[in-house]
């Protein structure tokens, strides 16, 4: 399972979410970080790679789900 993401996209998964909220609990117990990723934080990580402050970074994978890989 990938690190879930508190998007609005696509909508059934948000219906799903806001109906029964134990769902949610389930998976945000599953994340080190006790919480669902937002979008934006996967942007500003992408952000950052795409900068020059990355410029010596080749060939990496950046895994960014809230230490869900790394348990």
């Amino acid at each position: 399972m990938p690190s879930a993401l508190a998007t609005s996209s696509p909508p059934l998964l948000e219906e799903t979410l806001t109906s029964k909220p134990e769902m949610e609990a389930q998976i945000v117990a599953r994340h080190p970080v006790g919480r669902m990723g937002q979008p934006e934080e996967i942007a500003e990580a992408v952000v950052w790679l795409c900068s020059d402050a990355a410029s010596f970074v080749t060939g990496h994978t950046m895994t960014v789900d809230g230490g869900y890989v790394a348990q």
